[in-house]
């Protein structure tokens, strides 16, 4: 009887053991594409997780003509949520783009059911779900946060919107926006009179913001110095950061408004 044991006791702990490990243990990361349904996804864990820790995630729209394999490799996304414990997820546009334009987009029932599968695949802090995107998918972030956006904790927008006259029935949480002013790409919308508040103008009106306030300029690199206005909301808030660069994404920007929101020690990169 000494003898089996342990092997009883190894047998009855495994189920135990693989409970722990949980669904990720077979799950698809990195370059290799999760399917669901006709189309896919990329999801990078950060480095160093043990497995079992709860993490936020952050759900990125790729650009134009671009796919989840380069945002999983991504300087400026990949490297942030990798050295701040945050779930990279990253949907693939149907022909390398996103449906944006109109309200009742497929894009957007595809990225819920995304996320929705993600947070039965992984262990995730609900209350740390953010939504972010670049140029299109940028315009794609605010669509779904505008559709879709009740239980999203930020919309981290980097040079793109959607007209400040669309109608949202969802808002996020908190909304961070970035914008170069000499953005050829995507324009940067001005308001009337030259207004370089404008690009939230939206956000603030659904959620009830007050006055602006103008914060300390910051940068992460020196070659690049960011104006940050931020506004206290009934139902939120939102910051908005210029910069007199053009159409890219920022040294440094996704990582710090991880650590602002993380509340963790503003680091680079």
């Amino acid at each position: 009887m000494k003898i089996f044991l342990p092997l009883i006791l190894a047998a009855l702990l495994a189920p135990l053991s693989a409970l722990a490990m949980g669904p990720w243990r077979d799950a698809c990361t990195g370059l290799t594409p999760c399917e669901i349904g006709a189309r896919s996804y990329h999801v990078l864990p950060p480095d160093g997780w043990d497995g079992e820790t709860a993490m936020p995630v952050l759900l990125h729209f790729h650009g134009w003509q671009r796919q989840g394999t380069l945002i999983v490799r991504h300087q400026r996304i990949a490297s942030a949520t990798r050295r701040r414990g945050v779930l990279l997820v990253a949907p693939n546009g149907m022909n390398r783009s996103w449906d944006f334009r109109r309200a009742g987009s497929p894009d957007v029932a595809f990225a819920r059911a995304v996320l929705e599968e993600v947070r039965e695949t992984w262990p995730v802090i609900d209350e740390q779900i953010y939504v972010s995107g670049y140029s299109w998918g940028s315009n794609m972030a605010w669509r779904f946060a505008c559709e879709d956006g009740e239980d999203i904790a930020a919309l981290l927008a980097i040079s793109g919107t959607l007209p400040q006259s669309v109608d949202c029935p969802t808002a996020p949480v908190e909304v961070r926006q970035v914008y170069g002013l000499n953005d050829e790409v995507l324009n940067f919308p001005f308001g009337p009179g030259g207004d370089t508040e404008y690009p939230v103008a939206l956000w603030r009106a659904k959620m009830g913001c007050g006055a602006g306030r103008v914060q300390r300029h910051w940068n992460a690199r020196d070659f690049l110095t960011f104006q940050r206005t931020t506004w206290a909301c009934d139902t939120g808030r939102v910051s908005l950061d210029i910069h007199p660069g053009g159409h890219f994404i920022p040294h440094g920007w996704i990582a710090r408004q991880l650590d602002e929101m993380m509340d963790l020690p503003l680091s680079y990169p």
